[in-house]
């Protein structure tokens, strides 16, 4: 039965996703305004559309340097989420001593690839080369910044993020890549405990990430207003078609607030568009896809964006891999919620017909771990069908009763949107998870689940397990070169089945932007003061290193932060 988003059990969070519905039905496809307002309801120097890190980052940077920055945010404030806070609060800080040259190197690789000699074509080489510079010129600076706005946040070391992920790039190792995890207690909080309600001092994760932009937002004063409660809807030009300002809805009403100097569009990306998904995903993009960051994501930047001019970049990319889909939905999309559980001892991934695929560890590792929905949208052309949509994950009860197979303390489960209990039991009464007590009895009931079409072979799924298994006494995947420490056998009842689909925590496509962030018409040409910052118009194009999007948004939001606050007035 398909749970309505509303029915979450925390208030603070059905507001969230309410506020994320509503918005998702503005005008925002509107064309730019003929006219501009006779009055303006606010008015500053800078006009940032978004509050999570990257329009709290660029808000607090532009006042740093002398602006008035007003920021719309279209949640109100006692339900604000954000993906940045959602996160697990991960950020790249490379070591100082590291070779400049190399960073630059290794960054355009990542953003980029046309440094690497087999790379057949780069994804952004007319900008990638500028990226790259303000990258290796910002980001071994980002634990800096963020302790400049609150001395009392600690980036926490955090194992398999501390180097680089793509050994194998130029400049990987002697730019001396690192990455930190947002907390405020020197013992951090593990991904399964909650810090949503804490105490700043007792925070971790994607929340003490967040806790410290709204420290540094507080500390600009007077500078800063966020007008709670007001999605934009429409980006407004002059007669010279500079962007002067923005037209937003609040309380059912239309508001314009001026911006003198610029707009900056930071509004996430489209998880939660429908027509959005079903123009840019890959396979089937509604029901084959799932997400576990904020529902508050439906594209309104990019339509906004679209209506004033803009291009398009990748627009299909996401930083994904294989999730659980829930039974929660928003805008009629499943929530996804972060599984960490795949890859472990005593569990398989399968395709619809019962066969492994691919090593599941590649679905958790580095560096497959964020482009891995590439293998689960493979497309048959003999069956044409998508054989891996869903997938399904195979695990015993030594796995169920061991741990949470999703993350608890981060993420939609973290943070109220989906109720998952610790032993798994609530997804198995709910029938989301499948239960049987043999192999060939649960191939069965994914046979007769209505997404596997009736495609699941019971001798396939008994014939793989039984495959495995021995794999695991030899200590060796003979098909797939899975990472033997994950190598437990599926033998103790009762037998589990877990869908999984395509998904993540954002997609990345977006706005068509330079290397300054500049939104850019198709034809090239910057759209005048028009900027955006983070997952609207993500720089990591090619490639993605786990908490790449939180470090675009310290790296981009403080250099278009600088950019637009010393730019000159436009008139109207």
């Amino acid at each position: 039965m398909t749970k309505s988003i509303t029915a979450s059990r925390r208030s603070f969070m059905k507001g969230a996703v309410a506020g994320a519905a509503a918005a998702a039905v503005a005008p925002a496809f509107a064309a730019p305004a003929a006219n501009l307002p006779a009055k303006w309801d606010g008015e500053a120097d800078v006009v940032v559309v978004g509050f999570g890190g990257a329009g709290a980052t660029t808000g607090i940077v532009a006042a740093q340097n002398g602006a008035k920055v007003i920021i719309l945010e279209k949640n109100p404030q006692n339900h604000h989420l954000s993906n940045t806070r959602m996160s697990g609060g991960i950020f790249h800080c490379p070591f100082k001593d590291g070779d400049p040259k190399a960073l630059k190197d290794y960054a355009q690789a990542m953003f980029s690839g046309e440094n690497i000699d087999w790379k057949e074509e780069g994804e952004i080489p007319e900008y990638s080369e500028v990226l790259a510079q303000i990258w290796a010129d910002l980001s071994p600076s980002n634990l800096d910044f963020l302790q400049s706005l609150d001395p009392a946040f600690i980036g926490g070391s955090q194992p398999g993020f501390n180097k680089a992920s793509f050994p194998n790039f130029p400049g990987a190792e002697e730019c001396k890549y690192n990455a930190y995890r947002a907390t405020y207690t020197k013992r951090m909080k593990n991904f399964n405990q909650k810090s949503v309600d804490s105490p700043k001092e007792e925070t971790s994760s994607g929340e003490a990430f967040w806790r410290c932009l709204e420290e540094g937002v507080k500390k600009q004063g007077d500078k800063i207003q966020v007008a709670w409660g007001t999605p934009a809807v429409e980006l407004l030009k002059n007669a010279k078609g500079e962007v002067v300002g923005v037209k937003a809805m609040h309380n059912g009403k239309p508001v314009f607030y001026r911006g003198k100097k610029a707009v900056v569009l930071c509004s996430g990306g489209y998880e939660y568009s429908k027509p959005m998904r079903q123009a840019f995903l890959e396979g089937p993009g509604v029901d084959g896809w799932a997400f576990y960051g904020t529902t508050s994501n439906t594209g309104d930047g990019i339509a906004m964006g679209m209506a004033a001019g803009a291009g398009l970049q990748k627009a299909g990319k996401s930083a994904a891999r294989v999730i659980v889909p829930t039974q929660v939905r928003c805008n009629g999309m499943r929530l996804g919620s972060i599984t960490p559980a795949v890859g472990s001892a005593n569990s398989i991934v399968v395709d619809n017909y019962g066969n492994r695929y691919e090593a599941e560890t590649k679905v958790t590792d580095n560096p497959s771990r964020y482009f891995f929905y590439k293998a689960a949208v493979h497309f048959d052309i003999n069956s044409l069908s998508y054989p891996r949509t869903p997938s399904w994950m195979i695990f015993d009860e030594k796995l169920r009763a061991s741990k949470p197979l999703v993350g608890l303390g981060i993420s939609v489960v973290g943070y109220g949107l989906v109720d998952w209990d610790e032993k798994n039991e609530k997804p198995i009464a709910s029938g989301l998870i499948l239960k049987a007590n043999s192999i060939e009895e649960l191939a069965n009931l994914i046979k007769n689940h209505p997404e596997n079409k009736g495609r699941m072979v019971p001798e396939n799924l008994t014939t793989t397990v039984t495959k495995f298994n021995k794999f695991c006494d030899d200590k060796k995947d003979a098909d797939f070169g899975r990472r033997p420490a994950t190598l437990g056998k599926i033998e103790q009842g009762p037998f589990y089945a877990m869908p999984l689909v395509a998904g993540g925590p954002n997609t990345k496509g977006g706005l068509l932007a330079d290397g300054d962030r500049r939104v850019l018409a198709w034809d090239g040409t910057p759209i005048p003061r028009l900027y955006s910052v983070g997952e609207i118009a993500s720089a990591l194009k090619f490639v993605y290193q786990g908490g790449g999007n939180l470090t675009e948004c310290l790296v981009y939001g403080r250099h278009v932060g600088k950019n637009v606050a010393g730019l000159p007035d436009t008139t109207l």
